[in-house]
């Protein structure tokens, strides 16, 4: 009998005898096999690397593009409530039934001798690029996982390549060396390919591995930029074709994400040969909804934000409260994250936080967070069992004027994403 989408997603657990390890020579092989290699899995090809920004840039492109009539595929991780998010086709999450003849064709491939290991993530990511190759579409965008060079996702050479932001993150696996994640990162370049820096302060050693490619660089603030209009709340992006030519788009509207990942969105898209319109970008851009990215639920702000770079944003753009209101925090993070860091860097907004639990081999106790919040000299009011147990006591609570920031993990995130929010 054929396996459901959830039986599948259980024995991908059972392929491997580590979740995670970098490499491409095993998901190469089985992508050989599957003909992934053989031929592009869509016109045009986008990849996306970073420590942070890179769902939102993704989401940017993929809403901007559709705007334009393009047809286009997506691949992202993790996902917050259905494993059908990470793959998605023309705007909907692929189907249970795509996803399942996927995998299939991923454990046939795998099984041919000799047979093979995977890990969850690249069984998952070579489901997707099958997925991917089964539509005609005009551009597929791939969100690199945690690394880059030796990433599932980097045996798809990209026509064009994007570095969100460079920070520490996922130090057991990448280290603490800034050139060197910059390095590792900047792997998904391609000798004469476009390689798009969506930061302003990249290490030298991003632009080091594109020279050595000779890769053409556009980066932000000397190639393209973003600039506000504060009399009209939009934005214009100034920046540059593949040609060189300059290209500008005005009256943009604020699409409640960074603005350097909206821009770096946009040249990324113009050197993939998609030269926007006006009142498409604009429509794009007005309706766009990432979940889990500065998402507002009432009173509540969901953020999977989990290192000191994302929640250090998160402090500069979360709106103040009224007068006599309070900013709550409500934090659960897994054990391989630095805490410290991301409370440090929230501590000059909220002062008042709930801690909560998170389960599983990572997770952490939230008596842990409280002491950590404690000794930063904030004021922990509950520790409580799990996220929606947070949100319980939070609920007694609240005042209508109060605000919550959920974040720390996805998993904070997802739980909260279950069901509907309390409002005071």
């Amino acid at each position: 009998m054929p396996k459901t989408l959830a039986q599948w997603l259980d024995h991908l657990e059972t392929l491997h005898p580590v979740g995670i390890e970098l490499g491409l020579d095993r998901v190469s092989r089985v992508a050989d096999r599957m003909g992934l290699l053989q031929r592009p899995i869509a016109k045009r090809v986008i990849s996306v690397a970073g420590t942070n920004g890179k769902g939102s840039t993704l989401a940017i492109i993929d809403s901007v593009a559709r705007a334009q009539g393009l047809r286009v595929g997506t691949y992202t991780s993790p996902h917050l409530l259905r494993y059908n998010e990470r793959v998605q086709l023309d705007g909907s999450m692929a189907s249970d039934e795509q996803l399942v003849a996927g995998f299939e064709a991923v454990e046939q491939a795998r099984l041919a001798a000799p047979a093979v290991s995977l890990t969850y993530f690249e069984a998952g990511t070579l489901c997707a690029l099958w997925c991917l190759c089964q539509q005609p579409l005009d551009l597929a965008v791939l969100e690199v996982g945690l690394g880059g060079r030796l990433d599932a996702v980097n045996i798809v050479d990209a026509d064009v390549a994007i570095v969100t932001t460079i920070a520490q993150d996922h130090a057991g696996f990448l280290g603490t060396d800034i050139a060197q994640i910059g390095r590792e990162k900047a792997g998904i370049f391609r000798s004469q390919r476009p390689a798009v820096l969506g930061s302003r302060d990249l290490p030298e050693s991003v632009a080091d591995i594109a020279d050595a490619l000779s890769a053409p660089v556009y980066q932000l603030g000397r190639h393209f930029e973003h600039t506000a209009d504060p009399a009209s709340a939009c934005w214009r992006w100034q920046g540059h074709t593949a040609a060189g030519d300059a290209l500008t788009l005005d009256a943009l509207p604020d699409p409640g994400l960074p603005m350097d990942n909206a821009a770096t969105a946009l040249q990324a898209l113009v050197l993939a040969g998609v030269v926007p319109e006006a009142y498409p970008t604009q429509t794009a851009l007005t309706n766009l909804v990432v979940p889990g990215r500065m998402q507002w639920h009432g009173q509540w702000c969901l953020d999977v934000g989990h290192n000191p770079h994302a929640a250090a944003y998160l402090a500069r753009h979360l709106p103040p409260v009224a007068a006599g209101a309070t900013q709550w925090g409500l934090i659960g993070m897994l054990s391989d994250k630095d805490a410290d860091g991301v409370i440090a860097a929230l501590s000059s907004r909220i002062g008042d936080w709930v801690c909560v639990s998170l389960d599983g081999e990572r997770g952490r106790e939230a008596t842990e967070l409280a002491e950590r919040i404690a000794a930063l000299g904030g004021r922990v009011h509950h520790c409580a069992a799990s996220p929606m147990a947070g949100v319980e006591w939070l609920a007694t609570r609240l005042g209508p004027e109060d605000r919550v920031l959920a974040t720390g993990s996805f998993f904070t995130v997802a739980a909260l994403s279950a069901q509907p929010l309390p409002q005071a």
